[in-house]
């Protein structure tokens, strides 16, 4: 293979070190993704530290949510155009150095300006690892490969906390960004020896104004969903932030529609399967981030674990993943079933593991157990099929536009998750004591006696509560449409066969 290859919509032919590739593309995907949940399990730490609020917290996560989310549909768009190993390269070093800047943060407010700049490296590597994957398989392999990159990434939800945790114990709150350093430096040495430069020349220019309308819309709408318990649903300061949103995205809508080189081709929109892989997709990150923005609180704050502790109570999600995808039962079971009823089976799993650890878990470890399973199970049937049907969706030769679509949606699932179910939480808490504390520490250490401590914690812990039911009901919803649309399309497919 030469150095830079440009593609066409067949298939490539296999690269002589295609596994060994997968890999280092792999590590540079899970850094990305540790970095979205290590911060979970160190919520009491920058609660107490920082004396960092709820709101605050949701947007240390959000921040880098959604300026990633952002960025994803230019930086696959930049990826086929300039070559997508000069911006995986790119990538790690932002990354590597806006992680640096984070571990030595001093206020909520540099903590949450550093994760936004993290999430320009991650845009990069997000998209070009997936599109590289894609590039380097042909189609008897590409399912399994992106299975295990899909594994990867589902395992960086799962490990986070736990490693989290173990360095949290060890060291101060500033060290869970600080090993993402050593890990970017490797993956530079990795990609720049063994990865091949892959493009498109006849990939279009980059949509800026797309870019920076989508990212406005999206920050505008969580905006308002964070912002609602405290300042009220129907307040002027909430309706304009969702109002804002609303129009920015239909500014987005009605752009890329126009111009000649849109980031995101609204036509792909008309393919079903698209549609359904789509919908999956959102509501699966949905559930999955804003439930464990949840578990980490409630293993901490009403279980009393330690942040190690309660780390290792989150690995048997990340064991599930791993045992299924890695022995080949994920790839065979899609196999089997195809891609709906894999989808439709992997989010109903999920969504009873959510609701499993709601209503079995709440003063006990053992109920959640038997949920953590369950959602493992799901995510490692579920999100492997999911992005496979996205990218199978969208010419190869714009791979790098797949991927970012997939990590669009991956991204925006992921802070709308966190936004929607902090919110409810927030919501119900309220609801049920009346503190003006910011936080649920802060509440505690303001109670006055006993019984009234008490109080606050069975109403957090029946915020929590809530909170899951919605995550589960959210997932659910979306396996039942994603598997129905995919099933119609494939129902479709076969008529036009029979026909032809």
């Amino acid at each position: 293979m030469t150095a830079t290859t440009a593609e066409s919509s067949a298939a490539p032919p296999r690269h002589p070190q295609r596994w060994l590739i997968l890999g280092v593309v792999c590590l540079a995907q899970l850094v990305v993704l540790l970095d979205n949940t290590v911060l979970s399990v160190a919520i009491p730490s920058l609660t107490r530290e920082l004396d960092a609020s709820t709101s605050d917290i949701q947007w240390m996560i959000n921040a880098y949510s959604l300026v990633q989310s952002g960025l994803l549909l230019t930086a696959g768009s930049s990826a086929d155009r300039y070559g997508r190993k000069k911006l995986l390269l790119a990538g790690l070093a932002l990354f590597g150095a806006g992680s640096f800047v984070a571990a030595f943060a001093q206020s909520s407010g540099q903590l949450i300006a550093a994760r936004a700049g993290m999430g320009v490296g991650g845009a990069l590597l997000m998209t070009t690892t997936l599109a590289v994957v894609v590039q380097i398989f042909d189609d008897t392999e590409r399912v399994k490969a992106i299975g295990v990159w899909s594994t990867i990434s589902s395992l960086g939800f799962a490990v986070g906390p736990l490693l989290g945790g173990f360095m949290l114990n060890h060291f101060w709150w500033g060290s869970i960004f600080l090993i993402n350093v050593p890990v970017a430096v490797l993956g530079l040495l990795a990609v720049a020896k063994m990865v091949p430069e892959s493009k498109n020349p006849r990939g279009d220019r980059p949509d800026l104004l797309g870019a920076l309308l989508s990212t406005i819309g999206m920050a505008s709408v969580v905006y308002a969903i964070i912002s609602g318990p405290e300042h009220g649903w129907t307040s002027s300061h909430v309706l304009v932030a969702a109002a804002v949103g609303v129009l920015v995205l239909g500014a987005f809508v009605l752009w890329e529609l126009r111009i000649p080189y849109p980031m995101l081709d609204m036509h792909f929109f008309q393919n079903q399967r698209f549609i359904g892989a789509v919908a999956g997709s959102v509501l699966v990150a949905f559930g999955l981030s804003g439930s464990l923005f949840l578990l980490t609180q409630h293993l901490q704050f009403v279980l009393g674990y330690e942040p190690l502790e309660a780390g290792v109570r989150t690995a048997p999600l990340a064991v599930t993943i791993v045992a299924l995808n890695l022995s080949g039962l994920g790839a065979k079971l899609h196999t089997k079933l195809g891609t709906p009823t894999t989808i439709l089976a992997g989010m109903s799993a999920i969504a009873a593991g959510l609701l499993a650890i709601a209503l079995l878990g709440g003063d006990n470890y053992g109920g959640m157990l038997a949920g953590l399973i369950l959602m493992g199970a799901g995510i490692g049937f579920a999100m492997p099929a999911m992005a496979n049907a996205i990218m199978s969706a969208i010419p190869l030769e714009k791979a790098g536009v797949g991927a970012g679509v997939n990590g669009t949606l991956a991204e925006f699932g992921n802070g709308l998750g966190v936004a929607v179910l902090g919110a409810v939480l927030n919501s119900r808490f309220a609801s049920l004591v009346a503190v003006s504390a910011a936080s649920f520490p802060a509440a505690m250490a303001a109670a006055k006696s006993a019984g009234e401590r008490e109080r606050i914690a069975d109403a957090f812990a029946s915020g929590l509560e809530t909170s899951q039911l919605v995550g589960a009901a959210a997932v659910f919803l979306g396996g039942v449409v994603a598997a129905a649309l995919l099933r119609r399309v494939e129902r479709a497919d076969s008529r036009g066969t029979a026909s032809a």
